[in-house]
């Protein structure tokens, strides 16, 4: 098993990262957004070049490995009409860069689906078989994650996804279903179940990422909690996870500070740094309590 974070989580600059990398005594690292030393904060696909070569160097000289890498690719922030040049771009960007990096699994989602469908249209699954093949020809395994895309929708949905695309895989999230709906059952659409939807894809999942949250009615969104705390039914998940032998990587991604697709959602890298570093050192603990049981 493997102890891993998602970078930002930590801090926007990739000193701060590795800084609480080093605190919590681990060796990996889910990179995604960063800043380094004279340049913008961008996707680790994204940043100029020469960022990346700074970054890539502070993180060999620390000793962290990059597990996965979290890339833009296919995300909640484009739809069917996104130009195809514009994934196939970021494609070409991340895949030299996680060769560089010895990055074995790349996270992509599948489009941020219309307010009203219930259905996965054939351009997606053909986007993301697309850009499955292109990581697959690469030797790098792409994982799929359950969030606010296509995929997403329901258990049903992420099932779907992971049946017609050959080679995809599953990083599973403990907390997105608590703010998603189901768009397998009748309308009103409820919230999804965790549970269901691990039980549905635990088959095809080779990462997990550990968050929790509990739905909020009043303000029609989700709050976020200490692993274990909140609906996203993360000690059942690990302990069935652990019985079905499951021993990969496991990255916690808190949002209890920051949240990454919320634009307003601002905070400091030493609070960001400090809320991380406790996240671990209490999924650290939920691990062991749930192994013991």
């Amino acid at each position: 098993m493997i102890l891993t974070g998602i970078g930002d989580e930590a801090g926007n600059t990739i000193d701060s990262q590795i800084d609480a990398l080093r605190q919590l005594g681990w060796k990996h690292v889910e990179m995604r957004g960063v800043e380094v030393p004279g340049f913008k904060k961008a996707n680790f696909h994204d940043i100029p070049e020469e960022a990346f070569e700074i970054a890539a160097g502070k993180l060999r000289d620390a000793g962290i490995q990059v597990y996965c890498f979290g890339t833009t690719i296919l995300n909640w922030a484009k739809d069917v009409q996104t130009p195809w040049d514009v994934t196939t771009a970021e494609v070409d960007r991340c895949i030299p860069r996680m060769r560089r990096v010895g990055c074995q699994f790349a996270r992509i989602m599948s489009l941020k689906p219309a307010p009203d469908i219930d259905a996965i249209p054939q351009i997606v699954i053909d986007r993301v078989k697309a850009v499955a093949d292109r990581f697959l020809e690469a030797g790098i395994t792409p994982v799929h994650e359950n969030c606010m895309n296509h995929g997403g929708m329901s258990p049903k949905h992420g099932l779907e996804l992971l049946q017609k695309v050959p080679g995809l895989k599953h990083v599973f999230d403990t907390a997105n279903p608590v703010f998603n709906q189901d768009r397998s059952k009748p309308k009103p659409w409820p919230q999804q179940d965790p549970w269901e939807y691990w039980q549905a894809v635990r088959d095809h999942v080779v990462h997990i990422h550990i968050k929790d949250a509990t739905w909020n009615p009043a303000k029609n969104d989700a709050d976020y909690n200490w692993p274990g705390e909140g609906q996203g039914k993360v000690r059942e998940i690990l302990k069935d996870a652990f019985a079905r032998g499951y021993d990969a990587g496991i990255s916690i991604e808190p949002h209890m500070v920051v949240v990454f697709h919320d634009a307003n959602s601002k905070a400091d890298d030493s609070a960001i740094k400090a809320n991380f570093i406790e996240y671990g050192r209490r999924l650290e603990k939920l691990i062991q309590e749930v192994k013991a049981s």
